[in-house]
C-alpha cells in the first residue's frame, strides 16, 4: 500500500453482545467483497473468523480475529471481537487497534449490559460509530424497537440510512434511504435488484429521510441555515456532514439487514469506507517518553518514524509466539530491526504478516494504521511498544489487565502434567491479559483466575489441546480476611538461653482497627532507646509475617495498624531474628484481646431476567443473604441490581439458568468486604480448620507411602 493511500484505509471492529450475529455478519462482508469464495457459517464451523476448535465447540466468539478485504479502491481491515461477558476484556483490548466501530445491534429489543460496557468502551476511546441492526429475518425482531434501544439504552442520537423490507421470516431487504430506493434480495450472493418504492415503503422512508436530514443539518451552522431555507439538501452534501458528525462522534448512522441471507451487507460496507475515518483523520496518539516522562504525539502518517502496540499474542506450541501490533505511526518492514521500548531491549523482524482468519499471508511491509503480525520475538509481549530506536524513544500506554472475578484450584491429573502445567498456563496467560495465576502460599495449590466459570473451562479446553496438559478444577476457593473490631495491647518476650550466646526479644504493641480498606500501618513509638533503631523494622517483619498466617482461621489479616510503644533488648543476646518472634507472640497475644472477625468479600450483581421471572429471582437473592439495591425496566424484562456475598453466587449461574428457563443473565464485580455474621463465620472458621487438617492428613500420609 502506498504512502498516498492511507487515506484508502479503514481499520475497524465489529462490537456487540453476545448473540448478535458479529462473525456471521463479518464472514458475509468478506464473501460479499470477493475475499472469501463462500458465505461461512459461524454454527457449522465454516466461518472464516470462528477458527479456534472451542469457538466451533461452543458456537461462541471466544478472542478477536482479524481479516481483510478491498471494497471499492479502499482496504479495509476486519476484527471480528467477542460478546460474551468472559470474553469482554479481549474486545476491549482489541478497541484500542483499531479508528472505528460497526456496532451490532439486537433486533429483540435485549441490549444486554455487554453492549452498555462496549459502547462506554468507545466512549473512553472517542471511538467514531455506525450501527448495524442484524438478523432481522428471525422471529419476534424488530427494526424500530432496535433504534429506540440504541437512543434509550446506549443513549445514541442514531439515524436510519437504511430501513427494512418486511419483517421476520418475510425479511426480504432494504431502503437506501438517501437514494429513495428499495434493495431486495433473492438470494445470498449479496446481488440486489435496485427497485423504485411502493407507496407504504416510500412514506416511511421519507419520514426517515426527513429525520436524517434534521440531524445532519444540526451538526453544521451553514446547512441548518440552507436546510431550513430550502427544505432540503444534496445527497453528496449529506454525504460529506454525515462523515465528519461520524467522525466527530456526533451521529450514529444505523443501517440493518441478515448476514445469514446476505442482506443489507453492501450498504454496510459502503458506510464502513463513506462514513468511518481513515487513519489519518483520527488525533494523533499521546505516548510518553520513557526517559523525561515528557508526553510525546505520534499521528498517523506514513512518514513519521515507526512505532507500534503489541495488543495482542497468540502461542502456537508448533509455531511459537506470534506478536499482533497495531501500526501507530510510520512504516514496518521485513526483517527490519526495532527497539522495544517497555523492556528496552531490540528485537528483530522476521517475515511481516497479514492475518486472514486462521491463516497468514507474507507481506513485504505495512504503514501507519494497518494491524499485522509477526513470529518470535525473543523479549515482546502483549502491552509492548515497538519503535525506531532512531528517532524519539516512546511507550504508550499500557493495555489494562482485568482483576479476575472467579478463582479455581488447577489439579494436574499426572505427574507429568504437574511438571507441564505451570508452563503451559503461563503461556496461555501471555495470550489472555483476563486470566492471572498464583500459587496459594498456605495450600501449594495452583490458582487461575478468569472472568467466569466458562473462561476458565475453556482455558482448560485449550490446556488439553494446545499442550496435552490434563487438569482438573476443584471448587474456587473464597478469598476471605481477617480483622479486628477492638483495641488491646500485649507483650512479646522471646528469652532462650541454651549455652553459649542467648536470644532476647521484647516489645509492647498495641493493635487497633484501620479503616476498611486502609490496609496494614506500622508506627513507630518507641522512645528513649528502650529499643534499638536497627531492631524496629525486626518488629514490623514479626507483625507482617502473623498478619499473613491470619488469627482465627488462617485467612490473611488487613485493615489493623500496630504500634510499638515499649520493649527492653540485651547487649549480648539480642538479635533481628529474637525481635521477629517476640512481635510475633506480642501480636497474637494482642489479637486474643482484639475482637477479632471474618470479613467476607461482596460482590455486586447485575442480574437481567423476563418480568415474569423477577419476583423468583429476588427471592433467590435474598436466600443468599443478598441486599437488592434496585431495580430498572429493560426492553422486556428487568435489571435487578444486588450485593451478594461471594461465597453465595460460586455457583449462581446454573441456579439462574434454572430459574429462569435458561432467559436470564448476570454479571457480578467485587464490591468491598463486610464482617461476616456470627453464625457464617463460625462455620467458615470450623470447615476451614477441618479442610486444612485433611489436607496435612493427606499430605503426612503421601510422606509415608
Amino acid at each position: 500500500m502506498a504512502v498516498e493511500e492511507i487515506g484508502r484505509l479503514r481499520t475497524i471492529a465489529i462490537v456487540g453482545q453476545g448473540g448478535t450475529g458479529k462473525t456471521q455478519a463479518a464472514d458475509a462482508m468478506l464473501f460479499t467483497a470477493g475475499a472469501t469464495p463462500r458465505l461461512g457459517r459461524p454454527d457449522d464451523g465454516s466461518a472464516a473468523m470462528d477458527f479456534e476448535p472451542e469457538e466451533t465447540k461452543h458456537h461462541i466468539s471466544i478472542s478477536s480475529a482479524f481479516n481483510h478485504l478491498n471494497w471499492k479502491k479502499t482496504e479495509v481491515i476486519l476484527a471480528d471481537t467477542p460478546g460474551y461477558t468472559a470474553f469482554l476484556p479481549e474486545t476491549i483490548t482489541t478497541l484500542r487497534a483499531v479508528d472505528g466501530v460497526v456496532m451490532l445491534i439486537s433486533p429483540g429489543a435485549d441490549t444486554k449490559v455487554e453492549s452498555e460496557k462496549i459502547w462506554a468502551a468507545t466512549e473512553e476511546l472517542k471511538l467514531p460509530r455506525i450501527a448495524f441492526v442484524s438478523r432481522l429475518d428471525r422471529e419476534r425482531t424488530s427494526f424500530d424497537a432496535a433504534m429506540k434501544d440504541l437512543e434509550k439504552v446506549l443513549g445514541a442520537r442514531a439515524v436510519a440510512l437504511t430501513i427494512p423490507i418486511g419483517e421476520e421470516l418475510g425479511f426480504t431487504g432494504v431502503v437506501d434511504v438517501l437514494a429513495m430506493k428499495a434493495l431486495t434480495y433473492a438470494d445470498t450472493s449479496g446481488k440486489f435488484k435496485e427497485e423504485e418504492l411502493s407507496a407504504e415503503l416510500k412514506a416511511r422512508a421519507e419520514t426517515a429521510r426527513t429525520a436524517l436530514f434534521e440531524a445532519v443539518a444540526e451538526t453544521d451552522d451553514a446547512l441548518l441555515e440552507k436546510y431550513l431555507d430550502k427544505g432540503t439538501l444534496d445527497d453528496g452534501e449529506v454525504r460529506a456532514a454525515l462523515h465528519a458528525a461520524v467522525v466527530e462522534r456526533k451521529i450514529t448512522p444505523v443501517f440493518c439487514g441478515s448476514g445469514a441471507k446476505n442482506i443489507g451487507i453492501g450498504p454496510l460496507l459502503d458506510a464502513v469506507t463513506t462514513y468511518l475515518p481513515a487513519p489519518n483523520e483520527r488525533p494523533a496518539v499521546e505516548c510518553q517518553n520513557p526517559v523525561t516522562g515528557e508526553p510525546v504525539t505520534r499521528p498517523a502518517e506514513p512518514a513519521a518514524p515507526f512505532a507500534a502496540l503489541v495488543f495482542k499474542t497468540i502461542i502456537d506450541p508448533f509455531a511459537g509466539k506470534l506478536s499482533i501490533f497495531r501500526i501507530i505511526s510510520g512504516r514496518a518492514q521485513t526483517d527490519a530491526g526495532v527497539f522495544n521500548s517497555t523492556r528496552e531491549s531490540k528485537e528483530r523482524f522476521g517475515q511481516l504478516l497479514r492475518l486472514e482468519g486462521k491463516k497468514q499471508s507474507p507481506i513485504a511491509g505495512a504503514i501507519a494504521g494497518e494491524i499485522v503480525a509477526v513470529a518470535k520475538l525473543k523479549d515482546t509481549t502483549t502491552g509492548d511498544t515497538l519503535c525506531d530506536e532512531k528517532a524519539q524513544v516512546l511507550v504508550m500506554p499500557p493495555l489494562t489487565r482485568p482483576a479476575g472475578v472467579m478463582s479455581f484450584a488447577i489439579h494436574p491429573k499426572t505427574k507429568g502434567d504437574e511438571e507441564k502445567s505451570s508452563a503451559a498456563l503461563q503461556k496461555l496467560i501471555e495470550e489472555d491479559l483476563a486470566l492471572e495465576m498464583h500459587r496459594d502460599p498456605q495450600t501449594h495449590d495452583i490458582i487461575l483466575s478468569g472472568t467466569g466459570q466458562m473462561h476458565i473451562e475453556i482455558t482448560v479446553e485449550k490446556l488439553r489441546r494446545k499442550f496435552n496438559v490434563d487438569v482438573e478444577l476443584q471448587a474456587p476457593k473464597v478469598p476471605y480476611k481477617e480483622t479486628i473490631k477492638g483495641r488491646a495491647e500485649a507483650q512479646g518476650k522471646y528469652k532462650r538461653q541454651s549455652g553459649g550466646r542467648g536470644q532476647y526479644g521484647d516489645c509492647w504493641l498495641k493493635v487497633e482497627p484501620n479503616p476498611r480498606g486502609k490496609g496494614f500501618e506500622f508506627v513507630d513509638n518507641i522512645v528513649g532507646g528502650v529499643i534499638p533503631r536497627n531492631f524496629i523494622p525486626s518488629v514490623e517483619k514479626g507483625v507482617r509475617n502473623t498478619l499473613v498466617e491470619g488469627h482465627l482461621a488462617g485467612y490473611p489479616m488487613v485493615d489493623v495498624k500496630v504500634t510499638v510503644f515499649d520493649g527492653s533488648y540485651h547487649d549480648v543476646d539480642s538479635s533481628d531474628m529474637a525481635f521477629q518472634i517476640a512481635a510475633s507472640m506480642g501480636f497474637k497475644a494482642a489479637l486474643e484481646k482484639a475482637k477479632p472477625i471474618i470479613l467476607e468479600p461482596i460482590v455486586a450483581v447485575e442480574v437481567a431476567c423476563p418480568d415474569e421471572c423477577m419476583g423468583d429471582v429476588i427471592g433467590d437473592l435474598n436466600s443468599r443473604r443478598g441486599k437488592v439495591l434496585g431495580m430498572d425496566s429493560k426492553g422486556h424484562g428487568q435489571v435487578i441490581k444486588a450485593q451478594v456475598p461471594m461465597s453465595e453466587v460460586l455457583k449462581y449461574a446454573p441456579d439462574l439458568r434454572s430459574i429462569t428457563s435458561g432467559r436470564g443473565s448476570f454479571e457480578q464485580h467485587f464490591s468491598h468486604y463486610e464482617e461476616a455474621p456470627a453464625p457464617v463465620a463460625e462455620k467458615i472458621i470450623k470447615e476451614t480448620l477441618a479442610a486444612r487438617e485433611a489436607a496435612g492428613a493427606k499430605s503426612h500420609a503421601h510422606a509415608h507411602a
